[in-house]
């Protein structure tokens, strides 16, 4: 949900309503986590709850959108100073092959 998109559900198109706020935890460069809060909204009509979600994190990732985006573009490898073991090799792999991020960039 972005910033047009705040006060329409994605599923029916109907208003939706401000429901609470719940703690997401974002990591980020050298190792370094943050809580934020992420406000939920509820759909009076289908039920549904969704997510308003910052520029800065992506969906179902624990990870900084930056960092996720340098690991995509290749500025962040297994061998760059300071991300020599976060994210791990693996993640960076999954990130890489997933059709679900290309899409988000």
């Amino acid at each position: 949900m972005n910033n047009e998109r705040k006060t329409i559900c994605p599923e029916c198109g109907k208003p939706v309503k401000y429901y609470d706020s719940v703690p997401r935890i974002v990591r980020t460069k050298g190792r370094q986590t943050r809580q934020v809060q992420v406000r939920r909204f509820r759909c009076p009509c289908c039920g549904g709850i969704h997510r308003d979600l910052p520029n800065y994190i992506f969906p179902y990732k624990q990870y900084e959108a930056e960092v996720i985006r340098g690991v995509l573009d290749g500025f962040i490898t297994c061998e760059t100073i300071g991300y020599e073991d976060y994210p791990c090799e693996m993640t960076m792999i999954r990130w890489k092959t997933s059709q679900e991020l290309q899409a988000l960039l």
